[in-house]
């Protein structure tokens, strides 16, 4: 097949990464005779500064043509001053509304081999491989009204408003259904429904999706519970949807469990046009430049891309087998306590490929 494909190398360790991802993308379109074409475009604090014409309305735009879109990491010290115009949270937000994704997903799986990296006992993480599907364009971030203000007798009042439409709830429940038919057949919908007017909605309305996959086991918990849930038994999660605010705090959380930010992949996807496929490690200024970041989150997230927006499910099973192979072989980079390169360890990945 041929597909068009545009990297956003972005800050910090983004371009290390990106430049990883690129190449087993590339090994895996050379073995199956893939046409894969690639063009980067800035986006983040290089596009920032940006003044020519990849600045980010350029590159939102170049991605709206695309069949995907990968991006490697946004931000740092050096734009984290709040008196700047433009800042490179802002460009990551205007590239989601432009591709119009509304659910993000992140899939956590612990590797066996990296169960000891886990801040709780193997045996808690053993066997733990799920997905949880956030709501990303509704909630308590984006309702309105939204304000602070002074006062009259002293002091400050702020409001935020947690707001959500059936539509908003529907389609992203639709989304986790869907996911679970090709795992393991149960959904986990996540709210605060003896609290929460729109819990309550969110509740009513996931109930109304279940009905038409009948052959999908539905459980709704809520979210205090599922927080202790994910520490004393994840594995008895598969697919998890819920809202925005809360699908941010149980990512967080889950992500703990697989040992290393650095293995962890997500995609944020919409009803049409491309998706976003990013790791979920952040662009780590620190140690930029030095050729140890860890290269599997974003090999991971390369899966992701082939598996939904290209379709191509046996190449992302390739990919995703290699890394495991990869890990347990011993290729380990720093964060996983061992001392190959970034190059190294995706060239440990493309030799597990064959």
């Amino acid at each position: 097949m041929k597909a068009r494909i545009v990297l956003l190398p972005g800050d910090g360790i983004g371009p290390e990464v990106t430049h990883a991802a690129r190449d087993v993308l590339l090994a895996v379109g050379e073995r199956f005779a893939h046409r894969f074409d690639l063009e980067e475009w800035d986006v983040g604090g290089v596009g920032c500064e940006g003044d020519g014409d990849r600045r980010p309305p350029d590159t939102v735009e170049a991605c709206q043509g695309a069949d995907a879109v990968f991006l490697g990491a946004v931000g740092g010290p050096k734009w984290e001053d709040p008196r700047l115009k433009r800042r490179p949270e802002q460009g990551l937000l205007n590239l989601r509304a432009g591709l119009k994704v509304y659910a993000n997903l992140r899939p956590v799986k612990v590797f066996p081999c990296l169960a000891e990296l886990s801040p709780l006992k193997a045996e808690r993480v053993a066997g733990v491989d799920m997905l949880v599907v956030r709501e990303l364009t509704g909630g308590i971030y984006f309702g309105a009204p939204k304000f602070r203000e002074s006062l009259p007798g002293g002091g400050e009042r702020a409001v935020d408003t947690l707001e959500y439409t059936d539509g908003e709830i529907r389609r992203v429940a639709k989304m986790a259904f869907e996911l679970a038919r090709g795992r393991r057949h149960k959904v986990t919908s996540v709210d605060k429904a003896n609290v929460l007017e729109s819990s309550r909605l969110w509740r009513k309305v996931v109930d109304e999706v279940a009905r038409d996959y009948q052959g999908i086991v539905l459980e709704h918990r809520l979210v205090d519970s599922a927080a202790m849930r994910l520490v004393m038994q994840a594995d008895s999660f598969d697919v998890i949807v819920t809202e925005n605010m809360f699908g941010d705090i149980l990512t967080d959380e889950a992500a703990v469990l697989a040992g290393s930010l650095g293995v962890l992949p997500s995609a944020s996807l919409g009803a049409a046009g491309p998706g976003l496929y990013e790791p979920i490690h952040g662009s780590a200024p620190d140690i930029a430049g030095q050729g140890i970041a860890n290269p599997i989150g974003a090999i991971l997230s390369v899966a992701m891309l082939l598996r939904h927006s290209l379709k191509l499910e046996e190449e992302a099973r390739l990919i995703e087998d290699a890394v495991d192979k990869a890990l347990t072989a011993g290729a380990r980079t720093a964060d996983l306590g061992g001392k190959a390169s970034t190059r190294e360890m995706t060239q440990a990945v493309i030799a597990a490929l064959s």
